[in-house]
C-alpha cells in the first residue's frame, strides 16, 4: 500500500450501555480497545485520538470535540483539525478485531476508485459503518461544514447526515472487523473468541509485540516447530530457553542480515542441532 493517511480515531461517547465505564480502557485479551485500534493505523503518518487523553501503547495527537461528549461528528471535525493527509482512515475505538489489512483494503478501495470520496466498510447484515472508514480529506471536511452551517451545530446531530452526499465505495473485509463492543455482553464475547483455538497464539504474539514495542513479523510457526523440536531432542525446558536465544541472536544480527530473516535463520541453526542431539540419543540406545 503506497496511499499516505492520517487516522481519527473517536474514543469519546458516555458509554451507556457500559454503565458509564470508560470503554476505550476496557481491555479484551489484556490490551485496551483504543489501543488494539490504534494498532490497526499503525501505519498512519499522524494519528488524532478525539478523546480524553490517557496513556497508550504509541504516540499520538490529543484533540477533543466542542463541546465534550458532543458526539460524533463534533469529534470528527476537532480531528480533522489536527490531520493534514489527503486521505484519513476514520476509526471508532470500540473495534477489538481490527487489523491493518482492513484499513489496507479500504485505502485501497478509494485509491482505486478516482471518483470516489469515501470506502466504507459494510457490516455482513449490508449496514454501512462510516466509523470504518477511508475519505478524502477535503471531502469529509466539506460535509462536516455543510452539515454544521445547515443545522447550526454539530452537536448531538446522528452520524448518518455524514454520508448522504458523499461519493462512496463499499468494501466486504473481514466480517469482525466491524465488530464494535456496546456492551458487556460484546465485551464477553470478544473475550471468548481471542481465546478460541484457532486464534489465541496470534492474538497472544500480537499482545506481546504490543506490550514490548516490538514490529517484527516472524513465522511462529518455525518456532514452534523449533520449540518441539527442542522439547523432544534435548528436554522440555530446552523449549523455551532455545527459543529465547534465538530471538536474541536475531537482535544482534543488525542491518540488512536482522529481522524475520535473522530468526528464520537462527530457528534452523538451532532446530538442526536439537535434531543432531535427537540422532546421537537415538545412535546411543541402539548401540
Amino acid at each position: 500500500m503506497t496511499t499516505v493517511y492520517d487516522a481519527i480515531v473517536l474514543a469519546g461517547g458516555a458509554a451507556k450501555r457500559l454503565g458509564g465505564a470508560d470503554k476505550p480502557a476496557v481491555r479484551v485479551g489484556g490490551r485496551a480497545l483504543l489501543d488494539r485500534v490504534l494498532a490497526g493505523c499503525r501505519g498512519a503518518g499522524r494519528t488524532v485520538v478525539v478523546g480524553g487523553r490517557r496513556a497508550t501503547a504509541r504516540p499520538v495527537v490529543w484533540a477533543r470535540e466542542e463541546p465534550p461528549g458532543g458526539g460524533p461528528l463534533a469529534a470528527l471535525d476537532a480531528g480533522l483539525r489536527a490531520v493534514d493527509a489527503d486521505t484519513v482512515l476514520v476509526l471508532s475505538a470500540d473495534l477489538p478485531f481490527l487489523d491493518e489489512r482492513t484499513g489496507r483494503q479500504l485505502l485501497d478501495a478509494l485509491s482505486a476508485a478516482s471518483d470516489a470520496e469515501a470506502a466504507l466498510l459494510v457490516d455482513p447484515d449490508g449496514r454501512d459503518q462510516p466509523l470504518v472508514a477511508a475519505y478524502r480529506t477535503e471531502a469529509l471536511r466539506r460535509e462536516v461544514a455543510l452539515i454544521a452551517t445547515a443545522h447550526g451545530t454539530l452537536a448531538g446531530l446522528p452520524l448518518r447526515l455524514l454520508t448522504r452526499e458523499l461519493r462512496i465505495v463499499r468494501v466486504a473485509a473481514d466480517p469482525l472487523a466491524s465488530f464494535d463492543c456496546d456492551t458487556w455482553e460484546d465485551i464477553a464475547a470478544a473475550r471468548a473468541r481471542i481465546r478460541e483455538h484457532g486464534n489465541v497464539l496470534d492474538e497472544w504474539i500480537t499482545a506481546v509485540k504490543d506490550e514490548l514495542g516490538i514490529e517484527l513479523d516472524v513465522d511462529t510457526g518455525v518456532l514452534l516447530d523449533l520449540a518441539r523440536d527442542a522439547a523432544h531432542g534435548v528436554a522440555r525446558p530446552a523449549a523455551p530457553l532455545t527459543t529465547f536465544l534465538v530471538g536474541y541472536a536475531a537482535a544482534q544480527a543488525a542491518g540488512a542480515e536482522g529481522g524475520p530473516k535473522a530468526v528464520a535463520e537462527a530457528a534452523r541453526k538451532a532446530a538442526a542441532l536439537a535434531n543432531r542431539w535427537a540422532a546421537e540419543a537415538e545412535q546411543g540406545e541402539a548401540g
